[in-house]
């Protein structure tokens, strides 16, 4: 039977993948075999008061922990970046262990890629207002190696990007310096600490995670090696992420935890980026609604699912394959599809409707319309996938 994906290239370089309760433990062990003396943990403020996180954290790099900059917000800001190279060079840290969510994690790469560039951040800011782009330097070893231990499941951990915000005197400009060099040197997967995490902030990162193995699968860039991990992913997610809110069997966070880590991997690779319009809408309603970007995913994935199914795309009997479970009462693959998306939404107990929502506005969906269409990440889905604006705007108000 032949391949239904044409010839493709795959050069995936993540770091060092370490999974399983404890494994916070050998965090020590990890530095030493990449030749690291010192970590500086960076983390937002909750993150650095839980001593459930920390304690296991300090522990592990033992003699190796060089101390802790817990000042990361989601805002991602520039000045959080220099205030922690500040940091940094003040303790003399050879290697930053980021602690968290998507947010500390993209503080951190930011951290790691201007540490040593001998740059202002007045500088910084100018090259983002001027060009909308951060330049990192061209030397490998300006780059100060991260390890990153997620505690939620957004999805930011393999990631080659940093989603960073300039202030200006004209309001905050995006930049994501894109760089191989800013993968993690190792990724820390512990469900023990992912345990420590309120429910309410894991259940609206895991369907951000989960989108990303669903785009993986109908993007352009899809390869099959994607594919693989993509629907075993899936499968776990499945399987998991309903019970993730009622169950106490371990094995439950265990099978969220792998398949978060499963379906990311592939995925955050320069010029094959492969998430694409689920995130294009949820990207239109946070700047629009000041909504939290998962959130919006959980409202707004099944509705996307039949916008591109719609049109021909989506790859839906790949996906039927990580998702469908036999319990769905559907007449078409697709129908199946969308009813096992919903039940993992509705497990995580996330909000169904944009309506229900706290600061959406119904007169404003025309705009949200408008901006999904402009973005880049809308380029990169189903090659047959060319909506109109109002074909947008119908799937939002199907939404509503």
């Amino acid at each position: 039977m032949a391949l239904d994906t044409p010839n493709f290239s795959f050069d995936f370089k993540p770091g060092t993948i370490q999974f399983g309760r404890g494994c916070i433990d050998g965090l020590d062990e990890t530095l030493a075999e990449k030749g690291l003396e010192r970590a500086l943990v960076v983390c937002g403020r909750t993150v650095g008061a839980t001593d459930a996180v920390m304690g296991p954290v300090k522990a592990g790099l033992g003699d190796r922990f060089a101390g802790v900059f817990d000042e990361t917000t989601p805002a991602k800001t520039l000045s959080t970046v220099f205030d922690g190279i500040e940091r940094l060079q003040a303790v003399d840290a050879d290697a930053i262990v980021a602690v968290g969510g998507g947010s500390s994690l993209d503080v951190a790469r930011g951290i790691s890629g201007l540490a040593r560039a001998d740059r202002t951040l007045a500088d910084a800011r100018s090259e983002v207002l001027e060009s909308g782009e951060l330049t990192l330097p061209a030397d490998d070893d300006a780059f100060v190696p991260v390890l990153t231990v997620p505690t939620t499941m957004a999805g930011a951990d393999f990631s080659v990007a940093a989603g960073l915000v300039a202030e200006t005197e004209a309001g905050p400009v995006e930049a994501i310096p894109v760089d191989t060099r800013l993968m993690p040197t190792a990724l820390v997967y512990d469900p023990d600490l992912f345990e420590t995490t309120p429910m309410d902030i894991l259940a609206a990162s895991a369907i951000n995670g989960f989108d990303k193995g669903v785009e993986a699968i109908y993007s352009r860039f899809a390869t099959p090696v994607t594919d693989a991990t993509a629907v075993r992913g899936l499968r776990y997610l499945r399987s998991s992420l309903p019970q993730l809110r009622e169950s106490t069997d371990p094995d439950v966070m265990e099978r969220a935890v792998a398949g978060t880590l499963l379906v990311q991997y592939g995925v955050s690779m320069p010029d094959q980026y492969k998430i694409n319009v689920v995130h294009a809408f949820g990207h239109a309603l946070r700047n629009q609604f000041g909504i939290q970007q998962g959130t919006a995913h959980g409202v707004i994935v099944p509705h996307a699912l039949e916008l591109i199914f719609a049109e021909g795309g989506g790859r839906p009997d790949v996906l039927a394959e990580g998702l469908v479970t036999g319990e769905e009462d559907a007449d078409t693959t697709e129908a199946a599809v969308v009813e096992a998306v919903r039940a993992v939404r509705d497990g995580l107990g996330l909000p169904s409707r944009l309506r229900d929502i706290q600061g959406t506005d119904e007169s404003e969906l025309r705009a949200v319309a408008q901006h999904t269409a402009e973005d880049a990440f809308l380029e990169v889905g189903p090659p047959e996938f060319d909506p109109t604006v109002d074909d947008i705007e119908a799937t939002l108000r199907d939404a509503w």
